[in-house]
């Protein structure tokens, strides 16, 4: 079932969120830099754990402006389940990766 798409509902994230992403690029950039090197694994890791504590911290934050934005106005609309089925699609394949 597909909903209709509506504006961001993280408008109001969104400076967060962008700075957040960019903090994540610069991860990843070093990351790239310690495999150069050569760098310990141990230590690689240790950053992409990291990476992906930023990466989930964006997620939730996305998550829950749209739970309290889009999936909210679904439901206020009448269109409260097929909103519930996308929210719950998404967080399906969120929580298998």
């Amino acid at each position: 079932m597909s909903t209709p798409r509506m504006s961001d509902s993280y408008a109001d994230d969104k400076a967060s969120l962008i700075s957040r992403l960019n903090k994540m690029e610069g991860q990843v950039r070093g990351i790239r830099r310690m495999v150069e090197e050569g760098r310990y694994c141990v230590d690689v890791l240790q950053q992409i754990a990291s990476f992906r504590a930023a990466a989930d911290a964006v997620a939730h934050m996305l998550l829950e402006d749209h739970i309290r934005g889009c999936v909210s106005d679904g439901i206020r609309s009448g269109d409260g389940d097929g909103h519930i089925d996308e929210v719950m699609a998404v967080i399906r394949r969120y929580v298998r990766s």
